[in-house]
């Protein structure tokens, strides 16, 4: 099943998407409270996603960020090891982490906003996002899994000069719009094993991007077990899992965007999200 959140008829809803179509989920609450009550609802949705009435063509309606605004928007850095190559820094031995503001998020096709303050120095990353379900604390690799209600395609755009004004990233990379994500959720029995998918971004129709998600140095399993040692993982939490190699700062010369560039980040088995830059 997919989950998204859209926008129609200048109202917000929650909805089923299957086969270019998009269903109301009627009386649902916001995603982030659907996450949590998802016990109570999911037998609901399987019966609504059988229904052959409703249905909205796809196209017709504005797709938001599937999640508004997270609790928790968390991301590793370095997790590929093209990208560490091209950074030029050592294989780290633990796990680098960086928070991005909740009110960062934007949707999936939204702008890329370019902001006044640096709008020559921003780039693009992309990466899977674990959703978090029941979540919890000190939760071990074999109980992971469980823990993950679905998967996104995600971008975690970053301005790099402002992230080499500090040793922490979290402000370079929360600029508002910065944390688009989706088009939806698929859910995680969708995809059981999240390590083994295609992942590219392109910017104008040229590859920029491209691996696969089983290169993951730290898997998603292993960042959970890690992450749950320190906080709760919470209901809608999101984990940008990390990059593959190509970004637009690494290239020579480099490659950052510029105004009306198209960047498409796509996972096999997850869709795509775009967006279009533009100045702040």
């Amino acid at each position: 099943m997919k989950l998204a959140t859209f926008e129609a008829g200048g109202a917000e809803h929650v909805g089923i998407v299957k086969d270019g179509a998009i269903l109301p989920v009627p009386g649902a609450p916001a995603m982030i409270d659907l996450i949590a009550g998802f016990d109570a609802w999911q037998d609901r949705l399987r019966a609504l996603e059988a229904s052959e009435t409703g249905w909205i063509v796809l196209d017709t309606v504005r797709l938001l960020a599937p999640i508004r605004r997270p609790g928790k928007i968390l991301a590793i850095g370095l997790n590929y090891a093209d990208h560490i190559a091209e950074s030029g820094r050592p294989r780290p031995e633990q796990q680098m982490w960086f928070l991005k503001a909740s009110s960062s998020t934007s949707g999936p096709f939204d702008p890329i906003p370019l902001p006044k303050a640096s709008p020559d120095s921003v780039d693009y990353e992309v990466e899977l996002v674990a959703v978090i379900g029941k979540g919890g604390r000190n939760i071990s690799r074999e109980d992971a899994p469980a823990a993950v209600f679905g998967y996104c395609v995600g971008n975690d755009v970053s301005v790099r000069d402002w992230q080499g004004h500090s040793p922490q990233w979290s402000v370079a990379k929360s600029f508002d719009g910065h944390s688009p994500f989706g088009p939806w959720i698929t859910l995680a029995d969708e995809m059981p094993d999240p390590h083994g998918a295609a992942i590219t971004c392109t910017v104008n129709g040229e590859v920029r991007q491209s691996s696969n998600t089983g290169n993951l140095v730290f898997d998603v399993w292993a960042q959970i077990e890690y992450l749950s040692q320190a906080m709760t993982l919470e209901p809608g939490d999101i984990i940008f899992t990390g990059t593959p190699g190509g970004v637009g700062w690494a290239r020579r010369p480099q490659a950052m965007f510029s105004p009306g560039d198209v960047c498409r980040c796509e996972i096999a088995g997850l869709g795509h999200i775009e967006g279009v830059c533009t100045p702040d």
